[in-house]
């Protein structure tokens, strides 16, 4: 603790003691104007004020200018960060912990979750979401439009083509996959470069509404995940950049940086900014095999080394008490949902159990943050560390389970955490990320736990689980405890009805049940659901790791 916990404590004091002049949440036409700009697969180097040699002017000015989040988590993959942004919970209690969401799966966000679009539209919002959505969409009811928003321009998936939003899950199985709300957006097949194209539509949305009502506006770029396209003119700073990967990776993240410098002129241009709020923040860490990099953090996107979760994140707003300033409180993709909502003057449901935390004023008067742990996750079904065991835990935990929590300082790793390399920049030097430049690890045979201290050793260079075997039986004290209260994973076999070939070429709903049926079978379904998800777990261990050696997994 020591100088971190009595900085804290001085800035709280700071923040105290400034003059408040903000109106009371309390005034007609109170409720900001919410803007939540999603990028994917960002990595923690890839702006301008991480160090990155990619300039991003307009990233760089609204952080400087708001609060940079410089303790900020999200999930390694895109599926799990979108559910924890959306509901306010961990993966652990929505079913989601393993992996993403497929194309071709019979799965989606479980519709008992209630969702933020949801609550803000009981409190009189707007609610709009451009982008790529990546919640599952086998049945109508799991679409944008059934699950709080008014409307949705967008994808479904999670890669495909930037120019004509097309997508192949294998060979022969490919469709079309761009939507305006509950169908296929065919008359926008017009060779557009999404991240353009999204920017025209939010531009469109904030042109034709009352900027005296309140509107949510959910953004999720597809930007910078794979595949690597960019318009041409976006090269001209990165001819240098000799690695083919990084340099159309480095003119992706230029294209995005014009495109919510576009954004917010069209906040200012329509009356929204003065009572707006802005959060940026990446869904994982970077993928260095597809230009990405989050030097000097270990690991990858698809891991839960702090390169795979540990994110790029700010809020720009007029209604920020610290403007200018740097949160180093603990903040997770988690909080967004109780924060947004009290913000919104919307009403939490004392039965729902969030994950989340209101963190507004840790962000904007930098008082200490409510938050002192995160689970990064339990995955039960991925591939188990071969040298795992109960007495590895001492008793308390498997350690073959790939696991990973954040308590305080203290994180702890548990299993197969995948890809473990630290990526300097210089392996971007030629066509690589070359193995000679990576710094490898030499694993100290059958390893299944680490500890690290990641306030004093933020890159995993220092691992004390040896040192301090008091903390990691507190640890896993901890993961065992979050784990009784973990809902059965639901990563349900492919459906082979999904093709679209089957729904005239577009991805989209294809699950029908009868009317009868639905009644009687949903609870049978569900137990038949448990049951085969034990039967399938083996096949899925070999499926599941597809997501790090695939580019276009997550």
């Amino acid at each position: 603790w020591g100088s971190w916990e009595r900085a804290g404590l001085a800035q709280a004091e700071a923040a105290g003691s400034a003059p408040r002049e903000q109106p009371r949440a309390g005034a007609p036409a109170s409720q900001p104007h919410i803007v939540f700009i999603l990028a994917d697969d960002q990595g923690f180097r890839d702006v301008g004020y991480h160090g990155s040699e990619i300039r991003t002017p307009t990233l760089d000015k609204l952080a400087a200018e708001g609060v940079k989040l410089e303790n900020y988590y999200v999930q390694p993959m895109c599926t799990p960060s979108r559910s924890q942004f959306i509901t306010g919970k961990y993966q652990i209690h929505t079913g989601l912990q393993h992996s993403i969401i497929r194309p071709t799966q019979p799965n989606c966000l479980p519709l008992d979750n209630v969702t933020l679009p949801q609550k803000l539209k009981e409190v009189g919002y707007s609610t709009h979401m451009v982008g790529k959505w990546h919640l599952g969409f086998y049945r109508k009811e799991c679409m944008p439009t059934q699950r709080g928003f008014d409307t949705f321009f967008g994808s479904l998936l999670g890669s495909g083509d930037y120019y004509t939003h097309f997508k192949c899950d294998s060979p022969g199985i490919c469709g079309y996959d761009l939507y305006e709300n509950d169908n296929a957006a065919w008359d926008h097949d017009n060779g557009i470069y999404s991240t353009q194209m999204y920017t025209q539509k939010v531009q469109q949305i904030l042109a034709s509404h009352n900027p005296r009502k309140p509107i949510f506006l959910y953004i999720a770029y597809q930007a910078v995940h794979s595949p690597l396209q960019a318009p041409g003119k976006y090269f001209e700073h990165y001819r240098s950049i000799n690695n083919i990967n990084r340099r159309r990776y480095a003119a992706m993240l230029a294209c995005l940086d014009e495109a919510i410098n576009n954004v917010t002129l069209a906040l200012k241009k329509y009356g929204y900014y003065d009572n707006s709020i802005i959060i940026y923040s990446s869904d994982n860490g970077g993928q260095p095999t597809a230009g990405g990099s989050n030097w000097p953090l270990r690991g990858s996107k698809g891991t839960y080394w702090e390169g795979g979760i540990r994110a790029v994140g700010f809020v720009h707003s007029p209604l920020l008490k610290n403007k200018g300033s740097v949160c180093k409180e603990l903040v997770h993709i988690t909080d967004w949902f109780p924060t947004l909502i009290t913000l919104a003057e919307g009403q939490i449901d004392e039965d729902i159990q969030l994950d989340g935390y209101d963190i507004w004023e840790t962000i904007s008067e930098g008082r200490r943050s409510p938050r002192v742990d995160i689970l990064h996750n339990i995955d039960p079904i991925y591939t188990k560390a071969k040298n795992g065991s109960w007495a590895a835990g001492y008793g308390i935990w498997n350690t073959a389970i790939q696991s990973a929590i954040r308590v305080n300082h203290w994180k702890l790793l548990t299993g197969n955490p995948g890809y473990s390399d630290w990526v300097p920049p210089q392996a971007f030097s030629n066509a690589g990320p070359n193995r000679w430049h990576n710094e490898r690890v030499s694993w100290s045979a059958g390893k299944t736990v680490w500890l690290f201290n990641i306030t004093a050793d933020p890159y995993e260079r220092v691992d004390l689980s040896a040192r301090y075997p008091h903390v990691v039986k507190e640890l896993l004290q901890r993961l065992s405890q979050f784990n009784k209260t973990a809902v059965p994973v639901r990563y349900p076999p492919k459906d082979p009805r999904s093709n679209p070939k089957l729904n005239g070429g577009v991805w989209g709903p294809w699950f029908k049940e009868d009317e009868k049926k639905k009644k009687g079978d949903k609870n049978k379904g569900a137990n038949k659901q448990k049951k085969k998800n034990k039967k399938k777990a083996n096949r899925k261990k070999g499926q599941s790791f597809r997501c790090h050696t695939h580019l276009d997994g997550g």
